[in-house]
């Protein structure tokens, strides 16, 4: 299909891009990468007269560390932070999931920013940035930041507010004795997820379990955090049947919905599964740190 009629704007700076936005209000989106807007408005799941491409502003592209913090520009391609050392190297539980983004095609065009701000449960990012803590940086009439855990509202909903735009995300550097995992099921490669498990863990100096965030994502109509499996989790050693609880725990925390990729049982069933695996390979991550 060919989406319906739109005006394309191509701001050169972000000052310039926030006019655009408060100009043109709700008849006007941001586009980043694309790949979830323009195959919606393709589809005509949605309209908008006014795109503004952010694509040319300069500076939003950054990946960094500075003073144990973790700085991505919203724009930073997915294909960049996977080769990306500081993710490698700081972000375990990034580096995992960027390989099973989509496809290669998709990864050299889509963002970061696109893909955390979409508000979409299917997306892989949103867990894990709430796994990791992150916060994300908005640029309206001014600069605000938001806590993950708070940003996703609904389907398709999150907290920036009309003429915001999201320009960075910040992560915590994990500190000694962390580890993280993201383990996905998905039918083929550029499905969405069947389920998927985001975990960051951080071990005491007793080998117990001192902070875990375990979150799901396609298991609701918002990435899931499975807080209670989180606190059970908190001073217990990392044991498989300790282990095994928390994965049941944390399915529980589930509540996906039934479409061609499995009925309900079966998605619960898989985030235990999930959620389990990314839990031992965290912990064993922890070990060797």
């Amino acid at each position: 299909m060919i989406p319906a009629s739109f005006d394309y704007h191509r701001p050169a700076s972000l000052d310039e891009a926030l006019k655009l936005l408060k100009k043109h209000g709700d008849d006007a989106k941001v586009l980043s990468g694309g790949m979830s807007l323009l195959p919606m408005l393709k589809l005509r799941l949605a309209s908008f007269s006014h795109l503004v491409d952010i694509g040319r502003i300069p500076g939003l592209d950054a990946i960094k560390e500075e003073k144990g913090v973790v700085r991505i520009g919203a724009m930073a391609r997915q294909a960049a932070l996977e080769r990306s050392e500081v993710v490698r190297a700081k972000l375990p539980i990034l580096a995992d999931a960027l390989p099973l983004i989509a496809d290669p095609l998709v990864r050299n065009r889509g963002t970061i920013g696109g893909n955390v701000a979409n508000g979409d449960p299917g997306n892989d990012q949103p867990a894990i940035m709430i796994a990791l803590g992150a916060t994300f940086v908005a640029r309206g009439s001014k600069e605000r930041s938001i806590a993950a855990g708070e940003f996703y509202q609904g389907l398709y909903q999150t907290a920036l507010a009309p003429g915001e735009i999201l320009t960075e995300i910040r992560i915590p550097v994990p500190p000694a004795k962390s580890g993280g995992a993201y383990v996905k099921l998905k039918r083929k490669t550029g499905d969405f997820a069947v389920a998927a498990s985001a975990v960051q863990l951080t071990l005491g100096k007793n080998g117990a379990i001192d902070r875990c965030v375990i979150a799901l994502t396609n298991a609701g109509q918002t990435p899931v955090e499975a807080k209670e499996a989180g606190k059970f989790l908190a001073g217990k050693a990392p044991d498989e049947p300790t282990l095994r609880e928390a994965a049941q725990i944390a399915a529980k925390a589930s509540s996906p919905s039934a479409d061609r990729r499995g009925s309900v049982e079966y998605k619960k069933e898989m985030a235990r599964v999930l959620t389990g695996r990314a839990l031992k390979i965290a912990v064993e991550r922890a070990q060797r740190g």
